[in-house]
């Protein structure tokens, strides 16, 4: 992706390095601004991305420019603004929001992640335009959620060194966690399921922490994943550093990490849930943009119609119910995320405001939709988050899955199939 301005570059000294890459990668044009002038310099343009080239002394001028970005933000049709700031050491960014790089990192480090960053204003700003012409041709859009991403986040955290402790507390407090005391656990982790940061720990050699960023480099998928490792390898991640611009390290311990790494996860947090708004405006509503399963009016459709023909073709059609023991909103929301990844073209699904789920196997009996269904507990065990918080050090245990199973008969309408399902036992 070209950077195509307008930049902000906001600094009190000439920040050279920096506006000479953005320069050479086709940024044009480029505003320069010393702290003093910031906020003026963002009345007068709307910015692509924002860059503090270097950290701000004066904390009035701070907050100026914090007030000045919230003004912004509160417009309607105004997209995601991306700001990268560098800090000294591991010291946190002078703005909450801000995705930090440190004060000697090669300019081109900015570029790429500058790069990744736009891709999300992209995402943003595609959302804004065609739900202003859906509105404007009458129709009603599905609303963009408007609560914090972190939210709605998970991190995957692997380590078994003595940090893994306190690092399981500090994210846990924020963000959905999953551990991983092992690389193998970690890669089943992400083929299972979407992830929204990793937190590598103590605990690993250099050559395993190079083996590990070797893999998310070589994958197009963790492009653009947050990465932030712990401790030491400082030479072992310079060379990834490219490939993974995300990619962070933080020598000061588990809370100075955390207050860093966040920002980074809640924007790749948003970028997946416009990934999920696209395909519901793709699907006209008919898709939950919180979950990726179909909405509920469009589930019931579906299942009416999916009933009417497989009683016409003489065709074996079965649902499961899928609940959770203990389960509030985010447990709900995230196992249908994680289904959704599961489920077959020909099947399909929603969540129930009980945050139980409905899942349709058209075209299978009762023996075959027996085996689906265990498989998709077993996944749902095995990643989706835990009830409580973890205890400090152990694996992440997964949560408890009741499925009912009911395939339809004859005789059956779409209540007395909806009722089996509900009141059954498992296997009627």
């Amino acid at each position: 992706m070209a950077l195509q301005g307008p930049f902000v570059v906001v600094a009190d000294s000439p920040a050279v390095d920096v506006v000479a890459a953005l320069r050479a990668e086709g940024a044009f044009p480029i505003i320069e601004a010393g702290w003093a002038d910031a906020a003026a310099a963002l009345a007068s343009v709307e910015p692509e991305a924002i860059v503090l080239a270097e950290p701000c002394g004066e904390p009035t001028r701070a907050a100026a420019l914090a007030k000045a970005l919230a003004a912004a933000g509160k417009k309607a049709d105004r997209a995601f603004t991306p700001i990268v700031a560098r800090t000294r050491d591991d010291s946190a960014a002078v703005l909450p929001d801000a995705l930090v790089i440190a004060a000697l990192a090669p300019a081109e480090r900015i570029n790429r992640r500058l790069t990744s960053l736009l891709r999300i204003r992209a995402l943003h700003a595609t959302v804004l335009r065609r739900t202003t012409t859906l509105s404007s041709r009458g129709e009603l859009p599905p609303e963009l959620p408007s609560r914090d991403p972190l939210d709605d986040a998970t991190v995957l955290l692997i380590g078994r060194g003595r940090c893994f402790p306190a690092l399981s507390v500090a994210l846990g407090e924020r963000v959905g966690l999953i551990g991983a005391l092992s690389v193998e656990s970690a890669a089943r982790t992400l083929n299972a399921r979407d992830i929204d940061g990793i937190v590598i720990g103590d605990g690993f050699g250099p050559r395993i922490v190079e083996a590990l960023l070797t893999v998310l480099a070589d994958d197009v998928r963790f492009r653009d994943m947050p990465v932030a490792v712990l401790g030491g390898h400082p030479a072992t991640i310079e060379p990834f550093c490219l490939g993974l611009p995300n990619l962070e390290r933080t020598a000061e311990g588990p809370e100075r990490l955390v207050e860093r790494f966040m920002p980074f996860v809640r924007v790749h947090a948003f970028g997946q849930r416009l990934r999920r708004m696209l395909k519901s405006l793709d699907a006209h509503g008919m898709v939950d943009p919180d979950t990726g399963l179909l909405a509920n009016e469009a589930f019931w459709r579906d299942l009416n119609r999916a009933v009417d023909d497989a009683e016409k073709r003489g065709i074996g059609l079965s649902i499961a119910r899928f609940s959770f023991t203990h389960a509030n909103r985010r447990i709900s929301v995230d196992a249908a995320r994680v289904l959704s990844r599961l489920m077959r073209q020909v099947d399909f699904a929603c969540r129930e405001a009980d945050n139980s789920i409905f899942a349709v196997f058209t075209e299978t009996d009762l023996r075959s939709a027996h085996i689906i269904a265990r498989r998709i507990a077993s996944v749902l065990k095995n990643t989706m988050l835990a009830p409580e918080p973890q205890r400090p050090g152990s694996q992440h245990a997964g949560i408890s899955t009741d499925v009912t199973l009911a395939t339809l008969k004859p005789s059956d309408s779409v209540d007395s199939l909806i009722a089996r399902v509900v009141g059954a036992d498992t296997g009627r």
